[in-house]
């Protein structure tokens, strides 16, 4: 599934294509595309492929081609502060991506069928959270992920603003999935073979829209055998958060006002110097003869046999000085974080600065 987009060198160029595809039309999308690197997701031995609009399986391992998540994320409409349901959340990127965007104070949940996929994921995710360069950008909701099977879901589970299912849905479990919606949640999945967004307009009222026709794996059955009775899956909590996780937040976001503020004054009024222009060099050409003949014009040049010698020398001179007074190409900086500065820069204890930055490693 994929292919609709070609296959980028890095991570930013493929979420170019997908602009350049409107795959991915809005900005919060596209801020939450670039901030995690699709093959941080892969395992070290497939990462050349990571950039490829093109679906990835490895045993239990699955990741849908950057197209359909672009699709998916869109189709969402997400703003912060939402609860979100993954339902076969698999590896974890789609679930960060949407964590981006829900900020602190939305609610991220997923049902994943294997149990090493959750370890994979949640390796994924402390990795992410640990080192990523873009992490400090954004107040994150961190996903939990919970083993079972997405159909066992127990009755009594709270409902949500946003659903995603990540495998095909029969027609007869439709009505399963919306009922874990919310009035004016949206429900995004693959059914019947198209890619299907079903808002809830009313306690029994719905919006069906298809989106793309798409082709993914059917959701897996449950399966009774065992015990002779389903095994629900109870999905987490809703807690509140923490005296200590909403100063650390409410001291980062303070934090980021006072660097955006000073940013602010530096730049003025924000515009840049103009751009300076090179002088452009003039080249000095040998004399031409001009000649008239019954109206048109002919120009040939007076040459003679060390002239191609000497123009050669002469271009070659300039050459030489051009290098000689050009100045060393300059590598980028490298991104500051300046809240991490910041933050090391204050009058704390080590402790608390460090839980300020999440532990992170850099």
């Amino acid at each position: 599934m994929g292919g609709a987009v070609s296959a980028g060198e890095d991570n930013d160029e493929l979420i170019d294509n997908l602009k350049e595809a409107q795959y991915i039309r809005t900005e919060l999308v596209e801020q939450a595309f670039r901030a995690i690197d699709r093959a941080d997701y892969y395992l070290e031995e497939f990462k050349d492929n990571a950039y490829k609009d093109l679906a990835w399986k490895h045993g239990n391992i699955h990741l849908s081609a950057p197209c359909i998540y672009s699709e998916v994320m869109e189709a969402l409409d997400l703003q912060p502060g939402l609860s979100f349901l993954n339902l076969g959340s698999g590896t974890g990127y789609l679930s960060s991506m949407v964590g981006l965007i829900l900020g602190p104070f939305g609610v991220n949940h997923g049902v994943e069928l294997h149990s090493d996929v959750i370890e994979y994921a949640k390796q994924k995710l402390d990795f992410f959270i640990k080192t990523s360069d873009s992490f400090d950008k954004f107040e994150f909701c961190e996903p939990s992920f919970v083993t079972g099977n997405c159909l066992e879901i127990s009755p009594d589970c709270t409902q949500y603003d946003r659903v995603y299912c990540g495998a095909g849905v029969q027609k007869e479990h439709e009505d399963y999935m919306k009922n874990l919606l919310k009035v004016g949640g949206i429900l995004v999945m693959p059914l019947e073979e198209k890619l299907t967004k079903i808002t809830r307009t009313g306690p029994s009222a719905w919006e069906t829209k298809k989106i793309l026709a798409v082709s993914f794996a059917p959701l897996i059955q449950p399966n009774h055998a065992d015990a002779g009775k389903s095994r629900l899956v109870h999905l987490p909590p809703v807690a509140v958060r923490s005296l200590q996780d909403l100063a650390r937040i409410a001291i980062r976001g303070t934090i980021k006002k006072i660097i955006h503020q000073e940013t602010m004054g530096k730049n003025g009024n924000g515009l840049k110097n103009p751009p300076r222009f090179k002088r452009r060099r003039v080249r000095r050409r040998r004399m031409e003869t001009i000649v008239f003949l019954d109206k048109e014009v002919f120009a040939s040049r007076i040459s003679n046999p060390s002239d191609d010698n000497n123009n050669c020398e002469e271009f070659e001179d300039e050459r030489r000085e051009e290098e000689e007074t050009k100045p060393p190409e300059l590598k980028p900086d490298p991104p500051v974080n300046f809240l991490r500065e910041k933050v090391l820069s204050l009058p704390l204890p080590d402790p608390l600065k460090y839980y300020l930055l999440y532990y992170r490693e850099k």
